[in-house]
């Protein structure tokens, strides 16, 4: 792969995935105008397509009735690729999807028609828990000149090797990566990576093992994982 280039800081991408065109344009253009980099899709096969293409957004904002993929299965994907945070957009009889959304995948939820300052403040109260680094406007996001790590693929490419990741693994990997240089509790993990299950921290200490495997560098002894011992794991790119 030869040398990686630096990661550049970007400013926060927000994906809204939604078929009813005035919505669509509504919430793209309240976003847009708090500052957000927004992308707005009508189905579910387009939004695929387009973190294929750009990567992974800092939180989706999801219909659920989109034309030819219900929004639980594209949330389902996108869980798969990485722990992306995403708020569900729904009609007011659906509330029985609405539980279902937040027991399986959502952060959130916002009733259509909405309150446009309703709508802006629940996308920053939940872009405020899951962390401040955005991913980057492409699928390969460059750590440094060893390490560069593709979600929307499930993999890392390491000293030119591509290493594949299970969802576990992208899910805890995300986690970190957006709160890096800073310690994650191993209970904020637990409930990200697993929020519908009782687990333990033996679960969470394997998974970490067989993902830091992954992330060694032959060639520079870098982890990028570090532990805080009773406590929990960081993010650390080597100085």
């Amino acid at each position: 792969m030869g040398r990686l280039r630096k990661r550049q800081m970007v400013e926060t991408r927000l994906l809204v995935v939604e078929d009813d065109y005035s919505t669509r344009e509504l919430t793209r253009n309240v976003l847009e105008k708090a500052g957000y980099i927004v992308s707005a899709v009508s189905d579910g096969p387009e939004a695929l397509k387009k973190i294929e293409q750009q990567g992974l957004p800092s939180l989706l904002l999801l219909d659920l009735g989109l034309p030819s993929m219900h929004g639980f299965e594209v949330a389902a994907k996108v869980k798969k690729m990485a722990d992306v945070p995403i708020i569900i957009l729904t009609g007011m009889s659906d509330i029985q999807y609405v539980i279902q959304g937040l027991r399986d995948y959502a952060d959130d939820y916002i009733t259509k028609p909405f309150n446009t300052d309703e709508m802006l403040a629940r996308v920053q109260r939940v872009l405020s828990r899951v962390g401040t680094t955005p991913h980057p406007p492409q699928p390969l996001i460059i750590v440094d000149d060893h390490l560069a790590i593709d979600f929307a693929g499930s993999r890392v490419v390491l000293d030119g090797e591509s290493r594949t990741l299970t969802p576990t693994e992208s899910a805890i990997l995300s986690v970190l990566y957006r709160h890096q240089g800073r310690v994650v509790a191993n209970a904020t993990l637990m409930a990200r990576v697993w929020p519908n299950e009782e687990v333990f921290e033996d679960r969470l200490r394997v998974h970490v093992f067989r993902l830091r495997t992954k992330l060694r560098s032959e060639v520079s002894g870098a982890t990028y994982i570090a532990t805080e011992r009773g406590v929990g794991y960081s993010f650390v790119v080597p100085r």
